[in-house]
């Protein structure tokens, strides 16, 4: 990966409070999420009250309707102006966004991603590298070979991690189910902590399902999923284990929220994909949030160097703070060095 993207938002009122937060990784589609936002929503919002999410998140709606333009597009443009909205809820009572959403936990444990094919470490390197930076554990890519030999990878892991740092693999689709299954049985003495997107897209519940049945494995999906109502669908067809909803792909913190609500009905432990500037206090604010996710630093330059106030890993976890909001102080020399585009939209 060579280019990494995000769209910053700020919102301001009238009270002199200002909502600032960053959502989404569409490189393609960057300049097309900024003018949805001003062009689209803003002239639907610009003098709501600030305060009233659901129903500015109902205003965005439209934004998702266009069937020529992929839906995406607006749903990452509502949910930088959902997470921008809850930021400045959370400055308007004083109280980070951890505990306004419920407060389950002031820290999360922490997992990276890695095990990817052609790394320029092998693969003992970057566990030890990961359990000296201490990470509680890692998301290890499979998918890309045979799963004999997948199998073999993720057992020279294993051994270098030991029995306590907690691996999951994520197969990005790239299997049959067969294969899928043959995979979960050859590693089924050696504690993995889930298998992500296992199967083809194709029919993907009921293959997940399957895997999850005859493989005798925790499955994982959402990222992909649009809406609660997809997630729901998942949870329901005894597909997964664990929902790794993205807030940022699907409209914002308001819909993870309503997906992780649905999953207290199945059982279904959260997750959330990448995003962990607002996915730490989503998974922090409710009893069956798991794991947090994020890049190396060389993967994802943007958590790394833009948030000054990022906390430092603790025995596998990231404790959050009690700042309002969401908590984060943006780098300002950061943003000024890579930004490519700014705009302003007043009320009128």
């Amino acid at each position: 990966m060579t280019h990494r993207s995000t769209t910053i938002t700020r919102i301001f009122t009238k009270s002199g409070l200002v909502g600032e937060a960053y959502a989404g990784d569409e490189d393609a589609g960057l300049l097309e999420i900024d003018a949805i936002i001003h062009d689209e929503l803003a002239p639907r919002i610009l003098g709501q009250d600030a305060s009233a999410i659901e129903k500015i998140w109902e205003l965005c709606r439209p934004a998702t309707w266009d069937i020529l333009r992929d839906r995406r597009l607006g749903l990452v443009a509502t949910a930088s102006i959902d997470v921008t909205l809850w930021d400045l809820l959370g400055k308007a009572y004083n109280a980070p966004l951890w505990k306004l959403w419920g407060g389950y936990r002031s820290k999360v444990p922490v997992i990276t991603i890695g095990g990817y094919y052609g790394s320029d470490m092998s693969i003992e390197e970057e566990v030890e590298y990961l359990l000296n930076e201490q990470f509680a554990g890692m998301k290890f890519k499979i998918g890309g070979l045979e799963p004999e030999e997948d199998a073999k990878r993720f057992k020279r892991a294993r051994k270098v991690g030991g029995d306590n740092f907690r691996i999951a693999v994520d197969a990005n689709q790239g299997y049959t189910v067969p294969q899928a299954i043959k995979f979960s049985h050859l590693v089924a003495d050696d504690n993995l902590l889930w298998f992500e997107e296992p199967c083809i897209w194709q029919n993907d519940k009921k293959a997940m399902r399957d895997v999850r049945y005859v493989g005798n494995v925790a499955v994982t999906a959402g990222q992909t999923e649009f809406s609660a109502a997809g997630c729901r669908d998942l949870m329901e067809t005894g597909s997964i284990d664990f929902c790794n909803f993205d807030s940022s792909w699907s409209g914002g913190p308001t819909e993870w929220r309503r997906a992780a609500a649905i999953a207290t009905v199945y059982d279904v432990k959260m997750a959330h994909h990448e995003e962990p500037q607002v996915a730490s206090h989503l998974l922090a604010s409710i009893p069956h949030g798991t794991y947090l996710e994020f890049f190396h630093p060389k993967r994802d330059p943007i958590w790394h160097n833009m948030i000054a106030n990022r906390p430092e890993l603790k025995g596998g976890y990231m404790q959050l703070s009690d700042a309002p909001g969401l908590g984060w102080e943006l780098n300002r020399d950061y943003i000024n060095r890579y930004r490519i585009a700014e705009r302003v939209t007043e009320a009128k």
